[in-house]
């Protein structure tokens, strides 16, 4: 659900228009619109990897767009474990972009998210410029996206392995490092039902250490990961099921060890069903 101001000609219209006319004529549509979401998830996923432990996490949004197709918003969730950077555990997401139609009905979409970890440690932010085609192929929806975030402290190979990094000593203190995610979605709406089905699949390729907080948004350099999943809405709020993985196996992280595991032992990155309930406007 989209919520907007009426415009004056809209008001205009409603209020001293003759029915007839009311009837016949369709008020013109807002220059901005804000859409926004709020959702409880079993489970942080990022490109496959576990934010919070493989625990809960609450996460919400908004997003104000003009007709002529810029836009901007923020996105937030909790943090744990793997994903804790300190101060509020928080992830922070500041986005914006511009959107244009390309082709025979596709959609251009050019814009950068900048990471924020509010209150966390030093050298935590940091910004990935994107692009994503979109367009549909009869009842599929498609969409491909390139997204890279260049040489950045944040993204350094600042520890080469988890007991360094549990050491307190790293290995190429002040590293910067790149770091490149691709990634292909699909949506099938079935036809005359709330039911859509979808599925992911991305590739990442970056740091194969840890970085200066030690962590690192590429694991283990390179590796796949992927979700099928399905989601129900009714009334403004979407049940989602997804079942998630990588090919990220023990033995390819077990240099990252003892900060890629779960608090209490146990893979972040092995394959898990996550279920979710959004309320959108």
């Amino acid at each position: 659900m989209r919520f907007s101001t009426p415009s004056l000609a809209a008001l205009s219209l409603m209020l001293f228009a003759a029915p007839a006319y009311a009837q016949e004529e369709t008020a013109p549509p807002e220059p901005l619109t804000v859409t926004g979401s709020v959702t409880l998830a079993s489970d942080y996923r990022f490109r496959g990897v576990s934010q919070t432990d493989k625990e809960f996490a609450i996460q919400g949004g908004a997003t104000i767009a003009h007709e002529s197709g810029v836009y901007a918003g923020f996105w937030g969730s909790n943090l744990a474990g793997w994903g804790t950077f300190g101060g509020a555990n928080m992830e922070l997401d500041i986005y914006g972009g511009f959107k244009f139609p390309v082709g025979d009905g596709g959609t251009l979409d050019v814009g950068v998210t900048w990471y924020m970890y509010p209150g966390g440690a030093d050298v935590t932010d940091f910004a990935e410029p994107y692009v994503k085609l979109s367009g549909t192929a009869g009842p599929v929806s498609l969409t491909a996206g390139v997204f890279y975030a260049p040489k950045q402290e944040a993204l350094g190979d600042v520890f080469f392995t988890g007991a360094a990094a549990a050491s307190g000593i790293p290995d190429d203190p002040g590293d910067s490092e790149d770091n490149l995610y691709l990634s292909g979605d699909a949506v099938f709406a079935i036809p005359e039902t709330p039911v859509s089905l979808r599925g992911h699949i991305g590739y990442s390729d970056g740091n194969p250490g840890l970085g200066p907080n030690g962590t690192s948004v590429a694991p283990t350099g390179q590796y796949w990961d992927w979700n099928l999943g399905a989601d129900v809405s009714v009334l403004g709020l979407t049940l989602g099921v997804s079942y998630i993985d990588t090919d990220i196996s023990a033995a390819d992280g077990a240099y990252l060890l003892p900060n890629f595991q779960k608090t209490t032992g146990g893979s972040i990155a092995d394959g898990t069903i996550v279920v979710s309930l959004t309320a959108a406007f």
